[in-house]
């Protein structure tokens, strides 16, 4: 079925000109052209567009033959087929600007430059009203006879509107029918001009000067004219500072201007700038603080305020800090809702979340009189604190700011990490080592490929874990790595091959061997033996063979901690895609099964972790948080043999304390961070046959906006547009979408995002990517 595409102004304009050609062929003939003439000039900017329409139109002026434009003797020869680039068969239409019906018909006192045109009257016809009057824009648009017979307002507002819509060009682009039934008057015309003011006077107060350059004289008027009428403001005698004023109080109008800036801050940066210079109001001792939500001395002066209470905690005990955090919460959380820290304006109020956290749970301690006990303690609520002491850190970049979050975090999370670890130490020394399992279950498990993160600690790993089940069911679980939590001993202890490898008395850097012939597990030897046991291993990208198993390694945490210190909280996200990546890599290439283990955790202490003293004659090598013992040195009470040779005797600082002084970021001792190393399981299973489910049907955009029609789709099921399809956290929306009736419409927040690369993702209930589908964002 074929649809017809409704009627512009600009076609029924057209047609309205050709019809003046009609005549009686019983009684006359042809008429040799069509005379449009337009006193006013009001047609003359439709021209360019009419031109398109009718090939055969002709304009008296300048000449200009490539514009089919020039002065009465030319039009005259261009009428009478003597012109290469004349009308052709078709009867010309002569448009004539600035000259009106009656002065052809005065031929005495007609201008000489048209006599040469005035017998046409004669020869031809006009295109006239049915009274003899010129069409003006108006008449044809409102006129019962020959006209549209719309409803036009008659008020020089409106006329004004109209010749700036012609102008514009946005006039002729309206269909007829879309027109009919509707008042065409001044507002309704200034709205078609400019359909989003708010939008316009943001673009205006970002960059003042380029959009007055950038508008044409009409759109300038025409904003003018909004701001006035719409929002109580004159661009020219307010200025951009009066409008920032208004913008900042959200007053009548303008708090729609604001709840526009607040979601499409991003595309107005300027902003910011002159916000900053407007002075609060003053509202006495205990303002509302929503009213002052919109002035960034505000929220700056609450920024050096947190900062100063943070830093005060340098002073305090555990409990006095906490209790001074919940009051500083209080006092600061509301700003996090306010758009400020959206921008980054407000990394101390974001922070101080986490550090809430951290006060209320480091109230609690893992409890239990065994390891095991210890870590199943960990496992249910310990690990909250180490998250939320990372998330605290990871919000801060400043200086000021880092130090101020690392003095408030020393108060409240050292005493907790060290006593967790006294009470851990007590425990190993009754039950004489901590026993881990050693290694894999058995080597080359077919289906299964083994990831190996370094230094992925059991929080960091609950972060993974989320980003993870976007791909498919994941399981975590835990165990003991080897001691001491060095890497040389935990990447040989977790690996699939720990069974083939054994140390001896004099591997006190704590690499052991292979057990069959002694060769020290260097990376080539440690390939080497995965291979001779069936294992493939894998370099960074590549994808080896699904149906064996295989080793590869992700990630860089444990490296970027010794190199970064607490720099290595803020950058995590960087970390844990890559690890997201390379498994979204496996799993495309078939893997079923992904078995993410590591060496060691660590610990991350701001400032430094307290100094532990150990004669240098007793120690043979010494690291931060251990040192091997010479053989004529007395063991200290926290000694214990390596678990891959026990005649290595092995000295471990006390609590959370380092051999080294000022170690920001430190493992090799025992504490449930770096000794219980978290163990995820992915298995995709039949995924293959989900994903079969769900089809993205379409992808089309409008702008920035995005309606997907999706085919399978069940309840829950949502949509959402992403740079990367496994990770939540490259999202370009402001919130995913539900599929209903097999549609979701998406907007994408940032302008500057547009003809970005990106991947349209189905997900299931449950977070899960369904089915995803490569996109340009706008693309046409």
């Amino acid at each position: 079925m074929t649809t017809t595409k409704p009627v512009t102004v600009l076609q029924a304009l057209a047609q309205a000109l050709q019809q003046a050609q009609r005549f009686n062929t019983g009684v006359q003939v042809a008429p040799a052209c069509i005379l449009w003439p337009d006193k006013d000039g009001q047609w003359l900017s439709a021209l360019p567009t009419l031109r398109a329409q009718l090939p055969q139109l002709l304009t008296l002026g300048e000449y200009a033959p490539q514009m089919r434009c020039g002065p009465a003797i030319w039009l005259k020869a261009a009428i009478a087929g003597l012109l290469p680039d004349g009308p052709g068969d078709s009867v010309p239409v002569v448009y004539l600007p600035g000259v009106s019906r009656v002065d052809l018909r005065a031929i005495e006192s007609c201008p000489r430059s048209l006599q040469p045109l005035a017998e046409l009257q004669y020869r031809g016809v006009f295109w006239s009203q049915a009274n003899a009057k010129d069409w003006t824009v108006s008449a044809f648009l409102a006129s019962k006879n020959g006209g549209l017979a719309l409803d036009v307002a008659q008020d020089k507002a409106t006329q004004e509107a109209l010749s700036q819509a012609l102008q514009v060009g946005v006039l002729l682009e309206q269909p007829v029918s879309a027109l009919q039934g509707r008042a065409i008057n001044a507002e309704w015309l200034l709205g078609l001009l400019a359909p989003n003011p708010m939008r316009d006077l943001l673009q205006w107060m970002n960059a003042p000067e380029a959009m007055r350059q950038q508008w044409s004289a009409v759109l300038w008027d025409v904003f003018v004219k909004r701001c006035k009428a719409d929002f109580g403001f004159d661009p020219l005698a307010d200025g951009v500072l009066t409008a920032a004023e208004l913008l900042a109080s959200r007053d009548g109008k303008w708090g729609m201007v604001w709840a526009l800036y607040q979601d499409s801050f991003a595309s107005f940066p300027n902003i910011y700038a002159l916000l900053e210079k407007v002075a609060p109001p003053q509202l006495g001792l205990f303002p509302d603080q929503k009213l002052l939500s919109g002035y960034p001395q505000v929220n700056e002066q609450n920024e050096v305020d947190l900062r100063r209470a943070l830093s005060d905690c340098v002073s305090m005990d555990a409990a006095q800090a906490r209790t001074m955090l919940a009051a500083v919460e209080l006092e600061h959380g509301t700003r996090r809702s306010w758009v400020w820290a959206r921008m980054g304006y407000s990394p101390l109020a974001i922070a101080l979340e986490h550090l809430a956290r951290v006060a209320q749970q480091s109230t609690l301690l893992p409890i239990g009189q065994t390891p095991t006990e210890l870590a199943d303690s960990y496992q249910q609520m310990g690990w909250q604190v180490d998250q939320a002491a990372l998330h605290a850190l990871a919000a801060v970049h400043t200086k000021a700011d880092v130090e101020a979050v690392g003095l408030a975090l020393r108060a409240m999370y050292l005493p907790w990490l060290d006593e967790a670890a006294r009470r851990l130490q007590e425990a190993v020394k009754k039950a004489g080592g901590l026993y881990p399992a050693q290694g894999a279950d058995k080597p080359g498990v077919e289906g299964v490929c083994t990831v190996f993160v370094d230094g992925l600690r059991y929080d960091v790993a609950k972060l993974l874990e989320q980003r993870l089940s976007a791909l498919g069911p994941t399981r975590l679980s835990a165990g003991w790595t080897s001691m001491p939590s060095v890497t040389a001993s935990g990447k040989a202890w977790c690996s699939p091959v720990a069974a083939f490898i054994a140390g001896s008395a004099g591997d006190i850097d704590f690499q052991p061997r292979v057990k069959a012939d002694g060769r020290p597990l260097s990376g080539h030897n440690f390939r080497k033996l995965l291979g001779e046991h069936g294992v493939q291993a894998l370099d960074r990208h590549e994808r080896g063979d699904p149906q064996g198993s295989a080793w590869t390694e992700a990630g860089d945490l444990d490296h970027y901690g010794h190199a970064h210190g607490i720099r290595l909280a803020r950058d995590m996200d960087t970390q844990l895609n890559q690890v997201v990546e390379r498994v979204a890599e496996l799993l495309d290439s078939g893997w079923r099964h992904v078995r993410i283990v590591t060496d060691h955790g660590w610990l991350l202490m701001p400032g430094g972790l307290p100094k532990a003293e150990l004669a240098k004659h007793q120690a043979e090598t010494r690291w931060g948080r251990c040192a091997v013992l010479k053989d004529s040195a007395h063991g200290t009470d926290l000694t214990f043999g390596w678990d891959w040779c026990k005649e290595v005797q092995v000295a471990y600082a006390p609590g959370v304390s380092n051999f080294i002084a000022g170690a920001e970021y430190a493992h090799g001792g025992v504490s449930l961070q770096e000794c219980l190393v978290p163990i995820l399981e992915l298995d995709r299973g039949d995924i293959g046959d989900s994903l079969a489910v769900a089809k993205i049907q379409s992808v089309t955009w409008k702008g920035l906006r995005c309606v997907v029609l999706v085919e399978g789709a069940a309840a829950g099921w949502q949509v959402d547009i992403r740079t990367k399809a496994a990770l939540a956290t490259s999202s370009l929306v402001a919130s995913v979408k539900p599929v209903d009736g097999g549609k979701a419409s998406l907007a994408v927040t940032d302008d500057e995002q547009l003809g970005a690369a990106a991947v349209v993702v189905v997900l299931d209930a449950k977070g899960k990517v369904m089915h995803k589908q490569a996109t340009t964002v706008g693309e046409k």
